[in-house]
């Protein structure tokens, strides 16, 4: 034996568990379940015991003496409950706090056809739905916050964006419907991974259920379950049901991440349209003038600091074998509720900052009217009023835009009868012509299905609420 191995075995030692499988696994993982499954754990072993009695095979006597015990110990200062070599993790240790008070064999006889496998299954899909329930809550009080501001906004005309650049009039509203709408599916994604996740695997025990005449059906019902897997293999297998709530997460905060993009860069100086309200900006430390957009940019980071414990969780159960497997237990689940807690503060802090926010109508009005966003309908009008084929419209339309930006003009700045001397063979009208310089008027002409159309967009925002 070397020498580096001997002193190495003289301190961590050679039973298990040695120091540093504790140090290093043992008593994170204890403290990481302290903090996030003992109340699931409690509830379980609640529901196990009352259904062992309606079997038959616990006493009324027993069952009273178990819940008292058990009772007893969660109420303990949490501070009692502390890693201990003798009892390897927080399970273990829960059923000797009870054995405590009402002795061992009775303790024992918490645990007749339920093993750690099925229990810690149950206990990571208890914590997983509530905080998707949050989740939820939380991205529909966005939603109507959103919604809220596009009512208000339907007549606010605005430069929409194709590949970062000016490309036709819209309005505030049909750009915050979108948003809705983007967000809402994600509402859908994260109600799916619910009722995924919401299915219980109590009974499954190890992995083949039990011989003994246990009803798994109710333990289902007094765990608040949706229904049961029905699988006892797939029960304790399946890891697609942490995959289904990381990709709810990983979709939620990654759209969220590019609107909140997009709200920064029209919260800046230079585009001024949005405005943050006093109370989520703060101010420089050596540059007073500054309004820092901070409450954004935080949401932004922790949306993809939320994105990125979701890809951990797919990352981790990727390539792992169909069965029970620590991949997907005590290491990973940190990973799911921290991404979902960070999710949360997102969309609590995105609800605060849409809901106060004010938009600048009158600089978004005059952006709508510069870099010839409203050229489209020129084309439109050519060949829907004045006969002239769509293709050559197009052609006529974008000889216009060439000379406009030679002559660094706006189209709003050029002459009818220049323009009509460009378009050769067609002579617009001075009505015409002031329509297709308007992005009002562009607006409202787009009142087809989805279209930005203030009373379109009105429509939609009644149908949505």
């Amino acid at each position: 034996m070397s020498n580096a191995k001997q002193q190495f075995e003289l301190s961590d030692g050679i039973a298990f568990p040695g120091k540093t499988y504790v140090e290093s696994l043992l008593k994170p993982v204890f403290y990481d379940q302290k903090e996030h499954l003992i109340d699931a754990m409690f509830m379980i072993h609640k529901a196990h015991t009352i259904m062992l009695t309606e079997q038959g095979m616990l006493t009324q006597a027993e069952n009273e003496q178990i819940l008292k015990g058990m009772e007893v110990v969660k109420g303990l200062d949490q501070s009692q409950l502390e890693y201990s070599a003798a009892c390897e993790d927080l399970f273990f240790l829960v059923e000797s706090k009870i054995g405590e008070r009402i002795g061992d064999d009775l303790a024992g006889k918490m645990h007749i056809a339920k093993s750690r496998n099925d229990m810690g299954e149950a206990m990571y899909r208890i914590v997983i739905r509530d905080y998707i329930k949050r989740a939820i809550s939380d991205a529909e009080q966005l939603s109507e916050a959103i919604l809220d501001q596009a009512e208000q906004h339907v007549e606010t005309v605005m430069a929409a964006h194709t590949h970062t650049q000016p490309a036709q009039p819209t309005t505030f509203g049909h750009y915050l419907v979108a948003i809705y709408d983007n967000l809402q599916r994600d509402v859908t994604r994260l109600k799916q991974a619910y009722r995924t996740v919401n299915q219980s695997p109590m009974g499954a025990v190890a992995i083949t259920t039990t011989g003994f005449s246990i009803n798994r059906e109710r333990m289902a019902e007094l765990l608040g379950f949706n229904g049961l897997i029905e699988n006892s293999y797939d029960a304790i297998a399946t890891g697609d049901y942490l995959i289904e709530a990381a990709q709810g997460l990983v979709s939620l905060m990654t759209n969220i991440g590019r609107w909140t993009q997009e709200f920064l860069r029209m919260a800046s100086k230079e585009v001024g349209l949005l405005k943050v309200s006093d109370a989520y900006v703060q101010v420089s430390s050596i540059m007073p003038q500054k309004r820092n957009p901070v409450s954004i940019e935080h949401s932004r980071a922790i949306a993809s600091s939320a994105a990125a414990e979701g890809m951990a969780v797919v990352h981790m159960i990727h390539n792992t074998p169909y069965g029970d497997i620590n991949d997907t237990e005590d290491d990973l689940q940190p990973h799911i509720y921290g991404g979902y807690k960070k999710a949360i503060r997102v969309l609590r802090l995105m609800r605060a900052v849409v809901l106060t926010m004010d938009f600048n109508k009158e600089k978004a009005h005059q952006q709508a009217r510069e870099n010839m966003i409203t050229i489209t309908e020129l084309a439109d009008v050519l060949a829907r009023d004045y006969g002239v084929s769509f293709r050559k419209a197009h052609h006529k339309a974008s000889v216009i835009a060439k000379k406009a930006i030679q002559m660094e003009k706006e189209l709003y700045e050029i002459s009818l009868s220049e323009i009509n001397d460009w378009i050769e063979g067609v002579a617009i009208t001075e009505k015409d012509w002031q329509c297709i310089i308007d992005p009002v008027c562009f607006v409202e002409r787009r009142k087809i299905t989805g279209g930005p159309n203030p009373n379109v967009v009105k429509a939609m925002i009644r149908a949505r609420k």
